[in-house]
Order: C-alpha cells, then structure tokens, then sequence
C-alpha cells in the first residue's frame, strides 16, 4: 500500500466521522431549537408583514431553518457512519 492509499483512506474515515458526529449532535439540539423557537415565535406580532408564513415553513426571516431536518440528518448520519467503518475497516485489512 502506498502513503497516498493510506491517506485517502485516512481521509475517508475523518469525513465520515466528521459527518456521522455533526448531524448527530444537530439531531441532539433539535429539541431544544424547537423550543427556542416557540419562544421567539409566540412573542412574534401577528400584525407583522410575513411573519405567520415564517413561522409555518420553519425558517427565520434570513431564510435559515430553524430545526433541521429529521429525515435528511438521519440519512447523512447514516452515511457518515457507513464510510466511518468502512474507511477504518480498509485501514485495518
């Protein structure tokens, strides 16, 4: 095995973990996102231009979302962990 092999298998396990750690923990503070935006949201005046229609699609007015997405984080988790083990199982063969 070449060093430029073992790199990019070095570098496939890193993305992957960096991948399965950061939605995980977005997954973890999507509760808490929900309830900080109930806060805002209740205290938000109806009478403001736009604002009901902010609140239903779940984003603020700079067009940031304000929870993540369930099933898109689960999907890149998942795939995070997939190329986590397999990119540390071709380390260690």
């Amino acid at each position: 095995m070449s060093f430029y092999d073992e790199v990019l298998r070095e570098l496939v396990v890193a993305l992957g973990a960096a991948l399965f750690v950061a939605h995980g923990l977005a997954l973890l503070r999507r509760n808490r996102d929900a309830e900080r935006r109930a806060v805002t949201s209740g205290a938000r005046s109806a009478k403001i231009k736009g604002a009901s229609r902010a609140m239903a699609a779940g984003r603020t007015r700079d067009g940031e979302l304000v929870q993540v997405p369930l099933a898109r984080s689960v999907a890149f988790a998942s795939l995070g962990f997939v190329m986590m083990v397999a990119g540390i199982a071709s380390l260690t063969v």
